[in-house]
C-alpha cells in the first residue's frame, strides 16, 4: 500500500509472508536509497504479516515418529496419506525429515517450483482434486544431491517457516514426517504447533529388539512434551512372496504389539514387507489404488482406519 502526500512525505507497508523474512533488511535499504533519490523529506515505513496461516483450518495434526531411521517411517506416512485421501478426506503431509526428504520422489511430485500468495507458501498438490497437499524441503533445494549442513537453530527456523507459513487450506488431516529420533527438529516441531492441539503421534518400528528399544525411548520422549502416543505400527513384519503371495517371517515377528503391550499403548498393526509397495514407492505410483485386493492393502486401510476412528472419537 503506497501513498504519496505533499512536501514529499512518503509512507509504505510492506506486507510480508512472515515475520521471520530474511528479505526485511533488504528491502528497508533499497527503499530509503530510492527514495532518497526523490528527495522525499519524510519517510515511514512499516512491515506487517499478510494472512500467516498458523494451520487453523487443520482438524486433526498427527506426528510420525520412528525411533532410528530405515524403519519405513515416510513409506508409512505416504501410504496412510494415500488411504486417508482413499476414504474422502483431505490430507497434508509436512516433510520435515530436513536431511532426507524422500516423500516427493514417493508421490512422484518431482522438483515443482514453490509459489507465494498473501497466505504463505503454496502446497504441492498430489492430485487434479487438490485433496494431497505436500510441502517438504525437497522443493527447496537447488540440487537434489544437496546436503542440508545446517546447524540446530538454522533448522529449527525452517521448520517453524515449514509449520506456521503454510497455506494448507481446509484438511481434516495433517501428517508430519519427522525425521528419526530425538532431536532440535522435534521439539522446534513441538514448539512452533503449540498454539494447536496436536492430536498425537504414531511410532513406527520393526520387529527387531534394537529397533523397538528406540521406540521405548520415543515413547518417553512423548511423554515429557506431553504428546500422545495414538499407537504402534510394526513395519516389514514378514515378507509377502512375489510369486505365491505367501507372507514368511524372514525377520523376528510380533515386536511391535509386544512392545504395545508393555508400555500400555494402542497396537494399530503391522505392514509385511511386500515387492508391490516397494516397487510401487520406487516408481511413486498410488499402491492403494493399483492393489485393492492385496494383503498388504487390508493391512495399511485397516491401520489407518483405526487411526481415523481414534481421531473422531477424541
Amino acid at each position: 500500500m503506497c501513498q504519496y502526500k505533499k512536501a514529499y512525505v512518503w509512507s509504505q507497508l510492506f506486507a510480508l509472508s512472515t515475520s521471520r523474512c530474511r528479505l526485511r533488511p533488504s528491502v528497508k535499504k533499497l527503499s530509503q536509497t530510492h527514495l532518497k533519490q526523490h528527495k522525499t523529506q519524510k519517510m515511514s515505513l512499516a512491515f506487517g504479516v499478510s494472512g500467516a496461516t498458523e494451520c487453523t483450518t487443520v482438524r486433526h495434526v498427527v506426528l510420525v515418529l520412528s525411533g532410528k531411521g530405515g524403519v519405513g517411517k515416510s513409506t508409512i506416512t505416504t501410504e496412510l496419506a494415500l488411504a486417508f485421501r482413499h476414504a474422502g478426506k483431505k490430507v497434508g503431509i509436512l516433510d520435515v525429515d530436513l536431511c532426507g526428504p524422500s516423500i516427493p520422489r514417493m508421490l512422484s511430485i518431482g522438483r515443482p517450483d514453490v509459489h507465494q500468495c498473501d497466505a504463505g507458501w503454496v502446497p504441492v498438490y498430489a492430485d487434479a482434486q487438490k485433496s494431497l497437499a505436500l510441502m517438504s524441503i525437497g522443493f527447496l533445494l537447488e540440487d537434489p544431491d544437496e546436503a542440508v549442513v545446517w546447524r540446530g537453530p538454522k533448522k529449527s527456523a525452517m521448520i517453524g517457516q515449514f509449520v506456521s507459513d503454510v497455506a494448507w487450506g481446509e484438511l481434516d488431516v495433517l501428517l508430519v514426517d519427522t525425521p528419526p529420533g530425538t532431536s532440535d527438529e522435534h521439539l522446534a516441531v513441538l514448539e512452533n504447533l503449540k498454539k494447536h492441539r496436536v492430536d498425537g503421534a504414531i511410532l513406527v518400528t520393526t520387529p527387531q529388539a534394537v529397533s523397538t528399544g528406540d521406540v521405548r525411548r520415543e515413547i518417553t520422549f512423548c511423554k515429557k512434551t506431553g504428546v500422545r502416543v495414538l499407537g504402534i505400527v510394526e513395519n516389514m513384519s514378514g515378507f509377502v512372496c512375489p510369486h505365491c503371495s505367501e507372507c514368511s517371517n524372514i525377520f523376528s515377528k510380533g515386536g511391535g504389539e509386544d512392545l504395545a503391550k508393555l508400555t500400555g499403548s494402542v497396537f494399530l498393526g503391522s505392514v509385511p514387507l511386500d515387492p508391490l509397495l516397494s516397487s510401487s514407492i520406487e516408481e511413486g505410483k498410488d499402491f492403494m489404488q493399483s492393489f485393492p485386493n492385496s494383503a498388504t492393502f487390508s493391512a495399511i486401510n485397516s491401520i489407518s482406519q483405526a487411526l481415523l476412528s481414534s481421531l473422531q472419537n477424541d
